[in-house]
């Protein structure tokens, strides 16, 4: 046991500062949830004489005529974001694995995974220029089809829309080296044998590639499960406006618009935490399906 445990100190000595990161940054901050029952007055204190108002801040964020909207934002965003999240870089990763020439191959796997290293403040801005009704190159390129220009980043009919896409343009590109990655692993016999006996490079996709990644498929779609409540509050944040609360506000915006600028913390932490309580019923349900379908342990 000594031998063992002298052998795998380095290893625990290697996590002991990431541990200490997270026990500071994740688990200490959660003394602050008791704010959202209080009536909080910064002045006082966290731990100061503040007023116990029970589940009074909770009952009126869901009294709040925006709240239902703000839920359903979040909740529209961020499913077709996973979904599509899913579907396209299985997609382009089939297609890609199909190119002979792996020249061709790593240039566009290079080019489609370098906005995933690009911050939304960067692209947000790239995002503001090209996509502006007045002088944006899409809405250049659409004049010259006769269509009239469309204020992507003002109009809530197209606001979320666009979120989608961007998002799945940015991320897409770091899911494809993922399935790639599964793809690899595939018995090559499994394709010479197939093409033996006469199979077309549907019938290899459809009966050898997609079912040699169904566990990673169904791996990443179930861990998405626990990120359904998080639309991407960087994204939002440096895209929306006022004009486009209607489609684009979701439950992050939300909080930092009422904890920080309105100074409301008890209902901004009550609003936290109800999405906090949300998320954990998500994350353990999805990792107890991705044990079941799966066999995906943390341990």
């Amino acid at each position: 046991m000594r031998a063992k445990l002298r052998k795998e100190l380095p290893l625990h000595l290697m996590l002991l500062p990431g541990l200490v990161m997270i026990i500071l940054f994740s688990y200490v901050p959660m003394a602050g949830v008791m704010i959202a029952f209080q009536k909080f007055i910064p002045a006082k204190g966290l731990f100061g004489d503040q007023k116990w108002v029970g589940l009074d801040n909770f009952e009126y964020v869901m009294n709040l005529p925006s709240f239902t909207q703000v839920l359903w934002n979040t909740l529209f965003i961020s499913s077709l974001k996973l979904i599509l999240g899913l579907i396209i870089p299985l997609v382009f990763s089939i297609l890609l694995n199909e190119l002979a020439s792996n020249v061709i191959k790593r240039s566009v796997q290079t080019a489609i995974y370098l906005p995933y290293f690009l911050s939304w403040v960067v692209l947000g801005g790239i995002l503001i220029d090209i996509l502006s009704p007045s002088g944006g190159i899409v809405n250049e390129f659409l004049g010259w089809f006769g269509v009239s220009k469309i204020f992507f980043l003002g109009d809530n009919d197209w606001f979320p829309f666009t979120l989608i896409a961007s998002d799945v343009w940015k991320n897409f590109g770091y899911g494809t080296i993922v399935y790639l990655a599964a793809i690899t692993g595939i018995d090559p016999g499994l394709y010479e044998a197939a093409t033996i006996d006469g199979a077309n490079r549907w019938h290899k996709t459809w009966h050898i590639t997609i079912p040699g990644i169904r566990m990673v498929i169904v791996l990443l779609s179930v861990l998405s499960l626990g990120q359904l409540l998080n639309a991407g509050f960087d994204q939002v944040f440096n895209l929306y406006s006022p004009q486009v609360y209607e489609s684009g506000d979701i439950l992050d915006t939300f909080v930092y618009r009422i904890g920080l600028l309105d100074a409301q913390y008890g209902v901004a932490t009550a609003v936290g935490f109800f999405k906090a309580i949300i998320s954990l019923t998500l994350i353990s349900s999805s990792y107890f399906l991705a044990y079941r379908f799966a066999k995906y342990r943390i341990f």
